[in-house]
């Protein structure tokens, strides 16, 4: 299956309803959006199979859905640091951003150290993709250590004062993953909300007080 015969078929399928759904969740790409639901993309993407060329026409193609097939359908084995740099600083939804950490990135080895790269870096998707990142990996890789989380403490802290939308809920998000992880994490997790929440910003205070509200209740 080459790439022109995906996207031909990917055209057929995108509706106007669906893109204004699209929008109405806040996916308001600048790349060419279809209007495709991510269902039917995962469905697609098991029958098109693993193919990394393959991914890279398809994000070239600068089409929403192609993107987020391109995603599904890589190696990460063969995805080099490069890419991912490249990528990510194309991502222009939250839903691309956190499609490819999810599917793509987290599974990488270089995973961790992107976490602390994109962080520091001011574009809101790209600096979302660190925090959605500490997320995946406290869900996905069962093999990371506390200690490896507990190091993304003080990025969390730092970056919670950021009060662009897509940010602070990815920053909420990575604490709530990390506190949810184990009993372990959950106390520390606990710790540091209650000094995010003493923090002089709007953005701080919600996340901290979000995540405290969910991770009292998580029971082990």
């Amino acid at each position: 299956m080459t790439a022109d015969e995906i996207i031909k078929r990917l055209r057929k399928i995108g509706t106007a309803r669906n893109r204004e759904g699209m929008a109405r969740f806040g996916i308001r790409p600048k790349t060419e959006l279809l209007g495709i639901s991510v269902t039917f993309l995962r469905q697609y993407a098991r029958k098109i199979g693993r193919n990394h060329e393959l991914a890279l026409e398809l994000w070239q193609t600068k089409i929403h859905e192609a993107r987020i097939l391109a995603a599904l359908v890589d190696e990460s084995e063969r995805v080099t640091a490069g890419q991912i740099n490249s990528w990510v600083r194309e991502f222009d939804s939250w839903d691309i951003c956190d499609t490819v950490c999810s599917n793509l990135i987290d599974k990488t080895k270089f995973a961790n150290k992107k976490i602390f790269e994109f962080s520091k870096r001011k574009e809101e998707f790209v600096r979302r993709t660190a925090f959605t990142l500490m997320a995946c990996l406290a869900v996905h890789d069962k093999k990371m250590k506390d200690s490896e989380f507990i190091k993304f403490f003080p990025l969390i802290k730092k970056y919670s004062t950021d009060e662009r939308n897509f940010v602070r809920k990815a920053v909420n998000w990575a604490l709530r993953q990390i506190g949810k992880r184990n009993k372990n994490l959950n106390r520390l997790t606990l710790t540091l909300a209650e000094e995010i929440k003493k923090i002089d910003s709007r953005s701080a205070r919600w996340i901290a007080s979000d995540a405290i509200r969910e991770l009292k209740n998580k029971k082990f």
